[in-house]
């Protein structure tokens, strides 16, 4: 099963290695993998907490307006195929 981490958590776990705390340590409190962790500092790093939600934000708006487009050019392609039978 999947833990969803909050903003917090995140940017949390990234200044306790940035403060010295080893990577084992954080990964076995909060119960993450080593590549979970690293992943979270390549994409979050350098970040407070209001960055990355804004950052989750945008990625879910953008997940929504790419899937409306691809309804959009279904149905636009649809049409199109009904036209030029008809024509």
């Amino acid at each position: 099963m999947k833990k969803r981490f909050t903003e917090t958590q995140i940017v949390s776990a990234i200044k306790q290695q940035e403060a010295g705390v080893p990577v084992k340590d954080i990964c076995r409190e909060i119960g993450i993998s080593d590549a979970t962790f690293y992943n979270w500092k390549a994409k979050y790093g350098g970040m407070e907490a209001s960055d990355v939600k804004r950052l989750k934000e945008l990625e879910a708006e953008n997940a929504q307006l790419k899937s409306m487009y691809a309804e959009a050019s279904i149905e636009n392609r649809a049409l199109r195929n009904l036209l030029e039978k008809k024509l």
